[in-house]
């Protein structure tokens, strides 16, 4: 049995979700063999399942989204590092209720990555996801020694706002060992940088941003992109349409910019965290997170577990705290069948508060729907 599911948000981490499915499970079932194999696609709590899977933690003092010192982590092992954006520049990262769409920047985001390469690292999966941020990666890149400045010659103000200023580009100051490693953008995500399906405007809003903070991020953004165009050459452009450019704010482009290349956020950690030799060990595998939706469809852990162990010839159900798929499309995803939390208990708030031990009680009916 293995048990691969991402965290159910803000109720449940990935670990935990583990540790409830195999408490569930064995109360049916006593002895047993279960492995846990936390995942995550690229987005917050992708350093945690790394960390899970053997990868040692290691935590360095950064700038968060509005400039005040955080702790972050990354993970390290063998000279793979995983490193979280969310960890620095992640909405988790700003006071309750305050958003800063114009102003929030990647650049702890940047000083992760060059932890990273300090450490030793010689491939960096850079995961991707959950930010407070819309700079085009304009932070990240300050940080790892690019310079951005107004007619003036001053430094612009950080965030995606301040972009609007930007007359020259100057990246011949840039960390020489990012030339020098194996760069993957993990992401969920294959937004463009600008445009109707861009950074701004498909999440912006999530960000705090009105339809004006909106409109002034978008052109920014592709001020920013038409700036680059000194330094960079007709990349730039092409960077700023291609898919995944527009993650987590646009730090994907910056990624791009740096020579990175793009891959689904789940398959990238899938790989990362040995997920093929645990799937060939396994006889059922139970994936899951905290809502089965149109969403999990497109790129998230549970659909990215279930087509692997799909291809692998294994079952798949899914555990969840609310499902809003129909059988088919669960099917067509390759799960047999979902176990939403709501079934056990129909009131949400109380699925919300209590995961842990109704989902102990969905995992006992897996085990006795399957494994007696």
């Amino acid at each position: 049995m293995l048990v691969a599911a991402d965290k159910f948000k803000g109720s449940l981490t990935a670990v935990e979700v583990a540790e409830r499915v195999t408490a569930g499970l064995r109360r049916v079932v006593p002895d047993l063999e279960v492995e846990a194999l936390p995942v995550a696609d690229g987005g917050d709590g992708t350093v945690a399942a790394a960390v899970a899977a053997g990868f040692e933690r290691r935590e360095v003092r950064v700038a968060g989204p509005l400039g005040d010192e955080v702790t972050a982590a990354f993970a390290l092992r063998e000279g793979t590092a995983v490193v979280e954006m969310a960890e620095a520049s992640g909405l988790q990262r700003l006071p309750a209720g305050v958003f800063a769409p114009l102003t929030a920047s990647t650049y702890g985001s940047g000083e992760l990555l060059r932890a990273a390469l300090d450490a030793g690292a010689r491939t960096i999966v850079f995961g991707v996801g959950g930010s407070a941020t819309t700079d085009g990666g304009a932070g990240m890149l300050s940080a790892l020694g690019a310079r951005f400045l107004d007619a003036d010659g001053e430094p612009v103000p950080p965030g995606g706002g301040g972009l609007a200023e930007l007359a020259t580009a100057d990246l011949s100051g840039l960390d020489p060992r990012l030339s020098e490693i194996e760069f993957i953008l993990a992401s969920d995500v294959d937004n463009p940088l600008t445009g109707p399906k861009g950074a701004p405007a498909v999440y912006g809003p999530q960000k705090g941003a009105t339809p004006d903070d909106v409109t002034a991020l978008d052109a920014a953004l592709a001020h920013f992109a038409e700036v680059l165009e000194g330094p960079v050459g007709p990349k730039a452009a092409e960077y700023a349409a291609a898919p995944g450019a527009g993650a987590a704010g646009g730090i994907g482009y910056g990624a791009l910019l740096l020579g990175a290349g793009f891959r689904p956020g789940i398959e990238v950690m899938l790989d990362v965290l040995g997920f093929a030799p645990a799937l060939d060990r396994a006889e059922l595998v139970i994936t899951g997170e905290g809502s089965l939706d149109e969403q999990t469809l497109h790129g998230k852990a549970p659909a990215g577990v279930a087509a692997a162990a799909r291809a692998a010839g294994k079952d798949v159900v899914a555990v969840c705290g609310r499902l809003a798929l129909p059988p088919e499309a669960l099917g067509r995803a390759g799960i047999r069948r979902a176990y939403p939390l709501t079934d056990a208990e129909p009131d949400v708030a109380k699925c919300i508060a209590e995961a842990g031990p109704i989902l102990e009680r969905v995992a006992e009916r897996i085990a006795r729907d399957f494994l007696t």
